[in-house]
């Protein structure tokens, strides 16, 4: 048996010595070193106690020896849970005492907390900083620069990667190898990626679109990329005329235009800025394109299927919706009552189904069975609209569904509404319990500097927009909204710190 993963994404570069890696201190690394290098560390992980099937828990900061961990996972078997930086010690035990890793790779400065954690779960404990030092670094000098590839099917587990837990305990989304080679395959050929193309991350890594996407399709592609450890504006800029493509969330883009040095010139040598994980505000879209000539490319995709729809690379790249269907994943909407499929043009419940679909959540069948149906649909959660040209737009979760008096206010519409008005930078709509209506819509807005605006005013002005039950009961004046990494506002924080009725 091969290795499937390890064939499309590594194999054929294993002598070249074609630029994989640009590091921003002017260095780079060739595809034939990198990995080189990750033969070296899957020996170490191995000497650590990994077999082909267990689990490596990396919990470490941005660098290109991290990413070798990820690489290293594929040429030996591992498992990859990759974890987010955020995360204290009483989260990472959860995390741990669940998927019960062999290897936690952890930042040197938090090896005395990680060790206990450790200890109590029969997991190794080994060290990589930001700089890519550390006690794995280490080991893994000592070590040979080739391995004898770890023989994987398409269908077993390649990583595990846990929802953020907003609505209770993590679940941890198993991913095979055939899901992380499907998405590629499809978003390399859907963004028209190849070994000309340079792509400047700066996504975090412990996430499927800075690591699964967008590493796996360079791979794919046999591109480059421009390799910084984080969305910083000055790194950024300078390195945008070197760069082909860009993959973000929409803070990044937001910020790029509040800096009068991004410019059309600074783009010059750009085909590609893709925005996801969080909706792409109407104007950020238009103001984008007409400071830059580019039209953002807006794709939807979550923790448990990767990648599933995209703005067409070649088409229509309309502001609001995220595109049709990849190649070989179907979306469908459904009513949330009886999961019948929906007309076109009307809200439901997304449903996603193809070879990018997880295989079920780690230790948890009852929720496994209550969200993936025996025909292979994932129920996604996220409430949309499908035209009949088979664009998706992306309404809300159904979990922030408000249902205000027994009538159901979608928030996005709502947000919508609002961030057009003038003087308002950004809005967050949620339901408050309400002692009439049992729900109220409440609006947490973000103003422009120097805005002069009061919440009598943003509510008059909507009257002539939105029906009387979806106005806003209340309007709150916050500096900013609580976001997550990824740039989500966290709506499930606002309902417990906006005060109520």
């Amino acid at each position: 048996m091969s290795n499937p993963l390890f064939d499309a994404l590594l194999a054929r570069h294993l002598n070249s010595d074609a630029t994989f890696l640009k590091l921003p201190g002017g260095g780079c690394w060739s595809y034939r070193q990198t990995l080189d290098l990750s033969a070296r560390y899957a020996h170490a992980l191995a000497q650590l106690g990994a077999k082909p099937g267990d689990r490596v828990a990396l919990q470490v900061e941005k660098s290109p020896q991290a990413l070798v961990v990820y690489l290293a996972c594929i040429r030996a078997g591992f498992v990859l849970l990759p974890l987010n930086t955020a995360y204290t010690p009483a989260e990472l035990d959860y995390f741990v005492s669940d998927a019960k890793p062999a290897v936690i790779l952890c930042d040197p400065a938090h090896r005395v907390d990680v060790q206990k954690i450790a200890d109590r779960h029969g997991a190794s404990v080994s060290t990589l900083d930001a700089d890519g030092a550390g006690d794995l670094a280490n080991l893994a000098k000592t070590q040979p620069a080739t391995f004898e590839t770890v023989a994987r099917g398409g269908g077993d587990l390649a990583a595990i990667l846990y929802t953020s837990g907003t609505t209770g305990r993590s679940k941890g989304a198993m991913l095979s190898g055939d899901n992380l080679l499907s998405n590629a395959v499809a978003l390399t050929d859907a963004w028209q990626f190849n070994a000309n193309d340079t792509l400047l991350h700066v996504l975090p890594i412990f996430h499927t679109h800075g690591l699964f996407v967008a590493v796996n399709i360079t791979l794919i592609a046999g591109g480059a990329m421009i390799f910084l450890p984080r969305f910083d504006l000055n790194p950024v800029l300078r390195a945008l005329p070197d760069a082909t493509a860009m993959m973000g969330v929409p803070t990044y883009y937001t910020r790029l235009l509040g800096d009068a040095r991004f410019t059309r010139d600074i783009c010059a040598n750009m085909r590609l800025f893709v925005s996801g994980s969080a909706p792409l505000s109407g104007d950020t879209h238009r103001e984008f394109e007409q400071r830059t000539g580019h039209k953002i490319l807006e794709r939807y995709g979550m923790t448990e299927t990767s990648m599933n729809t995209s703005n067409p690379y070649a088409g229509d790249r309309r502001p609001g919706a995220v595109g049709p269907a990849l190649n070989g994943v179907e979306v469908i909407a459904t009513a949330p009552e009886t999961g019948a499929q929906v007309a076109p043009g009307q809200i439901g419940i997304l449903e996603v189904r193809g070879p990018n679909v997880f295989l079920g959540y780690w230790k948890m069948p009852d929720k496994t069975a209550a969200e993936l149906r025996e025909n292979g649909f994932f129920i996604t959660g996220d409430m949309g609209i499908i035209g009949d040209d088979g664009y998706v737009q992306i309404v809300g979760r159904a979990k922030d569904l408000i249902i205000s008096g027994g009538l159901n206010v979608y928030p996005k519409e709502v947000e919508t509404a609002i961030d057009g008005l003038d003087g308002v930078l950004e809005s967050a709509v949620i339901g408050l319990p309400h002692p009439d209506l049992g729900e109220a819509v409440v609006a947490v807005v973000v103003l422009q500097t120097g805005a002069s605006v009061t919440p009598q005013w943003i509510t008059d002005t909507l009257r002539k927009e939105l029906a009387a039950f979806k106005l806003p009961k209340k309007v709150v004046f916050v500096d900013e909204l609580v976001r997550n990494t990824m740039g989500k506002v966290q709506k499930n924080i606002l309902r417990d710190t906006t005060p109520g009725f």
